[in-house]
């Protein structure tokens, strides 16, 4: 399993709005694909740390939300050093975008800097060496998912969300 009857589903459908606007077929200028931008190389990684998601096929619909669940939760799992389940979906959903290893780094930059490395407030405000493009468009990430588009999806009836316990 995945998840239970309590899946964020709220958060999964911002997240694929954010990503694709619905677009099967999108491929962004960096060269991410499908519904949930998978970029070739992480398409192709992802099956070897977790084979339930089959042979790559970001242009499918059913491969694309079931890959992009199963990473979530890959990445939410390796994420055990949170203050709350919505500072863990926001540092999740940074590592979606910009990498795991990058919010490692930022995380053990915080505390270097006296700030909570489990608190996502605290984590956003330090760069650990992105370009300021990147590191903009990582920290509106999971803003943008959680507060703007969660919420929007939730209203719908899509179920719950990320941070509804907030």
């Amino acid at each position: 399993m995945v998840w239970g009857l309590d899946a964020p589903v709220a958060t999964f459908a911002a997240q694929i709005h954010q990503e694709s606007r619905w677009n099967e077929q999108a491929v962004s200028p960096a060269g991410a694909q499908g519904l949930a931008q998978f970029m070739p190389r992480t398409a192709r990684w992802l099956p070897e740390v977790a084979p339930e998601t089959g042979k790559p096929l970001p242009f499918s619909p059913s491969w694309s939300i079931r890959a992009m669940v199963i990473y979530d939760r890959w990445l939410w799992k390796r994420i055990r050093v949170a203050y709350s389940d919505c500072d863990r979906w926001a540092m999740t959903l940074s590592s979606y975008n910009g990498g795991l290893g990058w919010l490692q780094r930022d995380q053990s930059l915080a505390d270097a800097q006296g700030l909570d490395p489990r608190v996502w407030s605290h984590v956003a405000i330090v760069n650990s060496g992105r370009s300021p493009a990147n590191f903009r468009e990582n920290r509106s990430y999971p803003t943008r998912i959680l507060h703007t588009l969660t919420p929007m999806y939730r209203a719908a009836g899509w179920g719950p969300g990320g941070c509804d316990a907030q």
